[in-house]
């Protein structure tokens, strides 16, 4: 059995990260963790007071993983803001099916869940500046917000299968986001 000092914070969020996305995190229990990094379960609470305190950590780092996603996709997009805005919005698309229960479980409406709000602002605001050259500075929110809704809503909806009415669901939604470009 390993030394507890030989695991971290960062091993036990990677671990609880990866046991969510194969089991879920209702089958998620610190003890169940603690077994699998091979430590007794009280070492992880030098780490994590809970479980609510892990799962908004492995939320932060899903979300975190998804705006690195997201900025990467811009800048290797061309340096006209509709095309960095349609790569990051597929980008962002890609990530969330790659990663459903991850995806889920980040944008889940239990408040004990969620991220820092003014972490996840940082992160939005380059998304955000991309929308203001778009659409001005004055209408950037309301544009970024109707963005999100857009790629959020259409991600839920394929991802509990609600889209079942045929079609090509890529082709669908690279419509729909040029759609929302054009205003």
């Amino acid at each position: 059995m390993p030394y507890p000092s030989q695991i971290d914070r960062d091993k036990i969020v990677q671990q609880a990260t990866e046991m969510i996305t194969t089991d879920g995190v209702d089958n998620l229990s610190l003890h169940k963790l603690a077994t699998t990094l091979g430590v007794k379960a009280p070492s992880l609470y030098r780490y994590v007071g809970n479980k609510s305190e892990l799962i908004r950590a492995v939320n932060l780092a899903t979300l975190e993983q998804l705006f690195v996603i997201m900025d990467e996709a811009a800048a290797v997009s061309s340096g006209k803001p509709a095309e960095k805005l349609l790569a990051i919005l597929l980008a962002y698309r890609a990530f969330a099916h790659a990663n459903p229960r991850r995806y889920l479980l980040a944008y889940h409406e239990n408040d004990e869940y969620r991220s820092d709000e003014d972490l996840l602002v940082k992160m939005v605001l380059p998304v955000q500046a991309i929308m203001a050259e778009l659409v001005g500075e004055e209408r950037a929110l309301t544009a970024l917000r109707g963005a999100l809704a857009l790629v959020h809503g259409f991600v839920l909806l394929e991802i509990n299968n609600q889209l079942r009415r045929g079609g090509d669901l890529d082709e669908a939604f690279q419509d729909s986001v040029q759609a929302f470009l054009r205003g």
